[in-house]
């Protein structure tokens, strides 16, 4: 039987020993004989960073965890792409601003940028930040009952009150509190995230007056429900916490609308109640948080004062503990940049050209302009060496190379040399590998 003919049958009406010729090509397999072999992961460094599994994806860009190949610290990565951003209004601009502002913070209640590098070649821009092992907002949609026990809620917020203070004497209005931007370290440490709408006020204003809000809208005040020109910045932060602590208490949003105009009616007109399972004391904090007027809104120094915040509150109920991992149901959530280490350091040396020239133009920054937007000041170009050290003022460190791409020759000096150079070829991270699993050992 040719294969011309084969194109032709109808299968229906294939004979017994026509059949019996099909097998002579044609093999049944058992599915238990079936085995699947996952894709190998390999290894991609982004300067002296190990790339691991991605995190989640935002409107701006996917974050992906990372391992520092010098101190073996876990971190968090946003990686942006400038084609991306030119498509979301003021997305340039907010990503610019977000890394000015966390560029000069510093506590423990917000997240903590730790170094930017950008990609000239691909249009690539990397935020490395601390790492945190999970969101509120994850932590509230994995129960069923969506929100925290009085103890544990107590304890968040009084973390959100002190980072909030502490942005709020920076002169920073965040303008976007929210649980999906309040994120949480393994050992429980809350941390304010996404400064992209947050507001620097000018040092010298008279007071906290803005007059732009993009934040998410169940959580606005009704200053900018109404539309008012200007508002005080740090009562809509404090507005925005009200609405937070509403809603990790009770599961509820104190306003609600079936579109964002119906929502806005409802914020305009200020018109909500506290369930009575509150009691008292949360419910006058509520109340004082949520007041319609800015001009009698809490103060974070009146909030402080609060019998509520005051209160000890004993744990009646067990606490929401972190969910796990939502691809890999890892209930530890470990570390997911261990096949990428075991890819790493278990090449063969015709691996090393497709491994290490996947990102070339790594350009180490303590500053950052983006692309397109002219450039910077002289004095605000790349401060700092290669080692990120502040005391020398030097070029545009590409590779630990100073000027522009490194040509094939040395690339291959690189090579020959990558020994002296432990961000490219990890052999101090192989060694620092190997002294803790000996000490896990003994």
């Amino acid at each position: 039987m040719s294969l011309g003919e084969l194109h032709h049958l109808d299968y229906l009406d294939l004979t017994e020993s026509e059949l019996m010729e099909m097998d002579t090509f044609i093999h049944r397999i058992d599915s238990t004989e079936v085995i699947y072999q996952p894709r190998r992961k390999r290894a991609k460094l982004i300067g002296k960073y190990l790339m691991g599994d991605l995190l989640g994806e935002g409107s701006y860009g996917k974050v992906k965890e990372m391992l520092d190949s010098e101190t073996l610290c876990r971190r968090a990565v946003k990686i942006l792409k400038k084609k991306k951003l030119r498509r979301i209004p003021n997305g340039e601009a907010n990503v610019k601003k977000e890394i000015q502002l966390l560029r000069r913070l510093q506590h423990k209640n917000v997240i903590q940028l730790v170094d930017v590098l950008y990609n000239e070649e691909k249009q690539k821009m990397y935020m490395v930040m601390e790492y945190c092992v999970c969101g509120m907002q994850e932590m509230l949609d994995s129960v069923p009952e969506k929100r925290f026990p009085l103890f544990q809620s107590h304890g968040y917020f009084c973390q959100l009150l002190d980072g909030l203070e502490y942005l709020h004497s920076q002169g920073i209005v965040h303008k976007d509190i929210k649980p999906g931007n309040l994120l949480l370290t393994t050992d429980g440490a809350l941390k304010i995230s996404d400064l992209g709408v947050a507001e620097a006020l000018h040092p010298f204003a008279e007071d906290d007056t803005c007059r732009t809000s993009q934040g998410s809208p169940a959580f606005q005040p009704p200053e900018i429900a109404n539309g008012l020109d200007t508002f005080s910045g740090f009562k809509v932060d404090i507005w925005s916490a009200g609405v937070t602590l509403y809603n990790i208490t009770t599961s509820l949003y104190p306003f609600e609308g079936d579109n964002i105009y119906k929502l806005f009616e409802n914020i305009g007109k200020g018109d909500y109640t506290v369930p009575e399972e509150c009691g008292p004391l949360l419910s006058d904090l509520l109340q004082g948080m949520l007041e319609y007027d800015p001009a009698k809104r809490f103060s974070i120094q009146h909030i402080r004062q609060h019998n509520w915040v005051r209160k000890k509150h004993p744990p009646t109920e067990p606490p929401v503990p972190i969910p796990a991992n939502a691809e890999s149901r890892d209930p530890w959530r470990s570390m997911t940049v261990v096949p990428y280490l075991e890819d790493l350091h278990g090449y063969t040396e015709e691996d090393d050209d497709e491994l290490y020239d996947q990102e070339d133009e790594i350009i180490y920054t303590q500053d950052f302009t983006v692309p397109g937007e002219g450039q910077v000041e002289e004095e605000d170009v790349y401060e700092g060496h290669a080692d990120h050290s502040p005391a020398l003022a030097k070029p545009a460190c590409v590779n630990g190379t100073e000027g522009g791409s490194l040509n094939s020759k040395a690339k291959a000096e690189r090579r020959s040399s990558s020994s002296s150079n432990p961000s490219r070829k990890g052999v101090s991270t192989a060694s620092k590998i190997r002294k803790l699993s000996t000490c896990k050992q003994q």
